[in-house]
């Protein structure tokens, strides 16, 4: 019989030829017998062995290998096989599939993806169900995602270099917020007690690397290539009193993790308290040395702050200016085929799409579920966020941080938060 031989070769993961050839025990290679072969003269299409096989290799380029059918006694069936080849093709798909086997294990890239949060969250289902299973889709099954939840692989303070080194993660969460001097610029957009909602504030996350390319050199001096930005809840009060003004929070004591929120709250008469996120906050507030905490609404809802706060008020206006970077090794990034890159890119517009439906329900439901454990939730009137927004005096607090930033080195670019408020829409 001989030994089948198939030689498959692709281009940017997709099959551009295919060449068989059959060695007989002799040693003989088939297709350089040409017309010789001696299958010509008594074949009933009039062709020699190596036009048939021709033929076949045409056929299965075009309709791939999955279209070779075959009936119970084994025999292919497809009329225009047996139109094109009077020869057996048994032996020939198998050794096209043969091919396939070898190259499929090597050609499919698997990379690997650290978040410090579990799996179970709106950000973090969000990634696992609509972004990742997006990638493998656009780019037909050649790129697979990975995920490791819960620090298995990185903390969030180790992130960053995590993924400038790429050994144990291609890819991961980072957060500007914890890499201050790293990312001074991206350090902004929490600067602002009031922002975007909804599909709005996917959108300005979506196109901001474009509008302000200094946050882009900023990404890309760490060696990273960001695919995607999620976001997170709005802030949230929780309080031991009926929050029936916020400026009743004067001479309270309330704790926030942010360093803009804590000037945020002097700026409002309260008094700033820092203390690990955790049970002390939940035991803070349960024996009264914490009267408040302003935190996105999820969190504050995770360590059950509501059953010692029962009196939550929550705008979805008062955005937290969460930027989760879903970032790459930029030299992993450029490794990469155009056509591969593409793919990440119409999978992140894809989920780009989605995510803002998702983020409302998802706040919704959240305050469905706060309501269902006995808190008692009230939704801000836009006026009582635009005073707020007045009384932290945010923009001072901005200019102060700015020109501190600036003097020590760490910021060369000051007109990215006067952009930053133009786009955000608070200039």
């Amino acid at each position: 019989m001989g030994l089948y031989i198939a030689n498959v070769i692709f281009k940017d993961g997709e099959i551009i030829k295919v060449l068989i050839d059959r060695i007989s025990n002799a040693g003989e290679d088939s297709k350089e017998k040409y017309d010789n072969y001696g299958i010509k003269k008594v074949s009933s299409i009039n062709k020699d062995w190596w036009e048939q096989v021709a033929y076949y290799e045409d056929w299965v380029l075009e309709h791939g290998i999955d279209a070779v059918k075959y009936d119970n006694n084994g025999h292919a069936e497809n009329v225009d096989l047996i139109s094109g080849a009077t020869i057996g093709i048994d032996d020939l798909t198998l050794a096209v599939l043969d091919a396939l086997k070898v190259k499929t294990a090597p050609d499919v890239i698997t990379l690997s993806y650290s978040d410090h949060e579990p799996l179970g969250n709106m950000r973090t289902k969000f990634l696992n169900d609509v972004l990742f299973p997006a990638i493998e889709k656009e780019s037909n099954g050649r790129i697979k995602i990975t995920p490791h939840w819960n620090g298995e692989l990185s903390s969030s303070y180790k992130a960053l270099p995590t993924v400038q080194e790429a050994k144990i993660a291609q890819l991961a969460v980072v957060v500007p917020e914890y890499f201050m001097d790293t990312l001074p610029l991206h350090q902004v957009f929490k600067s602002f007690p009031v922002g975007p909602t909804g599909q709005e504030q996917v959108n300005f996350f979506r196109s901001i690397y474009e509008k302000i390319p200094a946050l882009k050199d900023e990404i890309e001096k760490q060696n990273l290539h960001v695919i995607f930005v999620a976001t997170g809840f709005p802030a949230a009060f929780f309080s031991h009193e009926p929050l029936n003004d916020l400026s009743s929070i004067k001479n309270q004591k309330w704790r926030s993790a942010s360093f803009w929120h804590k000037d945020f709250l002097s700026n409002a008469g309260a008094i700033p308290v820092t203390m690990p996120w955790g049970n002390k906050v939940f035991e803070a507030l349960a024996d009264g040395s914490l009267d408040g905490l302003i935190v996105n609404i999820d969190s504050g809802y995770d360590i059950k702050a509501h059953t010692e706060a029962k009196y939550v008020a929550v705008s979805p206006k008062l955005w937290l200016g969460h930027a989760y970077l879903i970032a790459m090794n930029k030299n992993v990034w450029n490794s990469l085929s155009e056509k591969e890159q593409e793919a990440f890119e119409r999978a992140a517009n894809f989920a780009y799409s989605q995510l803002g439906d998702v983020m409302n329900a998802a706040l919704h439901e959240q305050i469905e579920r706060l309501q269902a454990d006995g808190a008692e939730v009230r939704i801000l009137s836009d006026k009582e966020v635009s005073e707020w927004e007045r009384i932290t005096k945010y923009k001072d607090i901005q200019g102060k941080w700015l020109q501190e930033k600036i003097g020590a080195g760490f910021i060369k670019t000051p007109e990215v938060l006067e952009e930053t408020r133009r786009l955000i829409g608070r200039d």
